[in-house]
C-alpha cells in the first residue's frame, strides 16, 4: 500500500550520524513510572556531568541481542530492507546515543531505525538518478575522520568502538555514503533558493541587538515531534525515558543527535544563547527555573515535547554603540568670542553640504578644517559634549557646532546599534538563516519522496 504523507524532521543527510532524527525516541506504552509535567512548569530531572557532553572514547558494551525475523521486513519502491539491515541500524542508534536498550524501549528503537532506513532507501534512489553524483571512498574516509575527531579518538579507534557494539564497517560506510550524497544533492538543488537577503539579515541582527540587554540562557534542546510517535502522550512518555537515560549517564549531545527532531540535532542539540522572552511561555518557565547543569523534565508544547539542558546563564549587558565622524576647527579654551563666532559661522555654512560619505573628503580640501573618522564607540565613553548628539541625533545627520576644550566640531552620526555580549556577526546570522531555509527545503523534499513512494512494511 502507499504510505500516507508525513512531515519528517531535518533529513539525516544534512548531518553526521543523524539516523532517524525525524523520529522521536519512544512510542505509547513504553512510559516509565513518572508523572508527566504540565506546561505550567518543568522541575529539574537532575544534574548532568558536563564532561558527558562529549562523545565516548571508551569501548562499546557488547552488542545487545534482538530477536528479529530473518528475511524482508519492508520494501521501498521494490527495494528491500532485511532483518539484518534493521538490526544493524538499531545497533547504530544505541551505540551513537548510548541509550541503554530495555524491554520497554527496544520496540521504539526498532521503529525509529526502520523509519530511518526507509528514508535512506528513498534518498539513495533519488541520488541514483544523477549519474554525476558519485561519493568516493575518500569522502567517506573524511567523514569518518571528522566523526572520530569529534569523539577525540583516531578513525581506527572509532570504527573499533562501533565494531565492539556489533556494527559492521561496511554497513556504516554505506550509511555515510548515502548521507554525503544526500547532503550534496540537497545543497546543489536548493542552495540558491535558501539564500537570504541583506534586509533579512539586518532585521535579524537588529532584533538580536535590541534583545542583548535581557537575561540570556545557553541551552541544549531535544525536541520530540508528537505526530511522529503516535500523539502527545506518547511523546511525553518517550521523553521521560530519554531523561532517565541521560540522568543515568547517556551523553546529552549523543542523545540529541539520534533522537531530536529539531535542526539543532546536527550540533548535538546546541541551541546557542536564547534571549528571555523569545520562546514559548512553557519553555520560558523552564529557563527561569533551571540552574546551570540541570536537565529539565519533559516540557509539553503544542505539537511535541522539549527537553532542555541548561548549560549556562548570564545577565543582559547591552551597550549603546554609535559610529561617528567629525569636522573640526581647532580653538583653544582661551579663544576670544570673535574667534568662536567666526568658526561657528563657517561650520554652520558648511554643515548642509556634509554627509557621512563626503565629510572626510570635504574636510581634507578645506584649509583650517580637520576631519576624522571616530569609528564605533560606546556612547558612555564619549566626551560629555558628544553624548547628547550620539544618543538623540538621527543616523545620517550632521550636528550643529559643538564646543569642546579642543575646538569646535560638527559631529556626523553614521551608525547606531545596541551591542551586547557575543552578538553574532553578520556572516554568522546569514549562515544561520540560510541553514534554516535549507533544512526546511530538505524536509519538503523527503516528504514529497515519501508521498510518491510505494512503501510496504511486512
Amino acid at each position: 500500500m502507499r504510505e500516507a504523507s508525513r512531515e519528517p524532521g531535518l533529513t539525516m543527510g544534512l548531518m553526521r550520524i543523524s539516523t532517524g532524527v525525524a523520529m522521536a525516541a519512544l512510542v505509547a506504552g513504553s512510559a516509565i513510572a513518572q508523572t508527566a509535567p504540565t506546561t505550567g512548569g518543568a522541575p529539574a530531572a537532575g544534574t548532568l556531568d558536563p564532561a558527558a557532553e562529549q562523545a565516548p572514547t571508551t569501548a562499546a558494551a557488547a552488542a545487545p541481542e534482538f530477536r528479529l525475523a530473518d528475511g524482508i521486513v519492508a520494501t521501498v519502491n521494490d527495494q528491500i530492507i532485511t532483518g539484518f539491515d534493521l538490526r544493524q541500524r538499531m545497533l547504530t542508534v544505541i551505540a551513537m546515543s548510548q541509550v541503554q536498550p530495555t524491554e520497554e524501549n527496544i520496540p521504539a528503537i526498532q521503529q525509529q531505525a526502520l523509519q530511518a532506513l526507509i528514508e535512506e532507501r528513498l534518498q539513495a534512489q533519488e541520488i541514483a538518478k544523477y549519474e554525476t553524483l558519485i561519493v568516493t571512498d575518500e569522502e567517506v574516509d573524511q567523514e569518518i575522520t571528522g566523526m572520530a575527531q569529534d569523539a577525540g579518538v583516531t578513525p581506527d579507534q572509532y570504527m573499533g568502538f562501533l565494531a565492539q557494539g556489533g556494527i559492521r564497517p561496511e554497513q556504516m560506510r554505506q550509511q555515510l555514503r548515502t548521507e554525503i550524497g544526500w547532503r550534496q544533492l540537497v545543497g546543489g538543488r536548493f542552495n540558491t533558493r535558501a539564500r537570504v537577503s541583506r534586509a533579512q539579515v539586518e532585521q535579524a541582527l537588529r532584533q538580536l541587538s535590541e534583545a542583548a540587554s535581557r537575561p540570556q540562557y545557553l541551552i541544549g534542546e531535544i525536541y520530540i515531534e508528537a505526530s511522529r510517535v503516535g500523539g502527545q502522550q506518547a511523546a511525553i512518555n518517550g521523553a521521560e525515558q530519554l531523561v532517565a537515560q541521560m540522568v543515568q549517564g547517556a551523553p546529552f549531545q549523543a542523545v540529541a543527535r539520534q533522537f531530536s527532531a529539531a535542526p539543532s540535532a546536527a550540533r548535538g542539540g546546541d541551541a546557542g544563547w536564547i534571549v528571555q522572552g523569545t520562546v514559548q511561555p512553557a519553555l520560558q518557565t523552564a529557563l527561569d527555573t533551571l540552574q546551570v547543569g540541570q536537565l529539565s523534565r519533559p516540557i509539553a508544547v503544542e505539537g511535541g515535547v522539549y527537553i532542555i539542558y541548561m548549560r549556562d546563564k548570564r545577565s543582559g549587558a547591552a551597550t549603546s554603540l554609535v559610529t561617528l565622524r567629525q569636522a573640526m576647527i581647532e580653538l583653544p579654551e582661551t579663544a576670544g568670542e570673535a574667534e568662536v563666532a567666526a568658526a561657528t559661522a563657517r561650520l554652520t555654512a558648511l554643515r548642509p553640504q556634509l554627509t557621512c560619505d563626503n565629510l572626510l573628503q570635504r574636510t581634507s580640501s578645506e584649509a583650517g578644517l580637520l576631519g576624522s573618522d571616530l569609528g564605533e564607540s560606546d556612547v558612555a565613553n564619549l566626551a560629555p559634549q558628544f553624548q547628547q548628539v550620539a544618543r538623540s541625533a538621527e543616523v545620517g545627520t550632521v550636528s550643529s557646532p559643538v564646543r569642546t576644550p579642543l575646538g569646535l566640531h560638527l559631529v556626523a552620526v553614521c551608525g547606531r546599534r545596541v551591542g551586547g555580549a557575543e552578538i553574532p556577526s553578520y556572516r554568522e546570522v546569514e549562515g544561520r538563516l540560510q541553514n534554516q531555509n535549507l533544512a526546511m527545503l530538505a524536509r519538503r523534499y523527503i516528504r514529497d519522496l515519501r508521498a510518491d513512494a510505494l512503501i510496504e512494511v511486512k
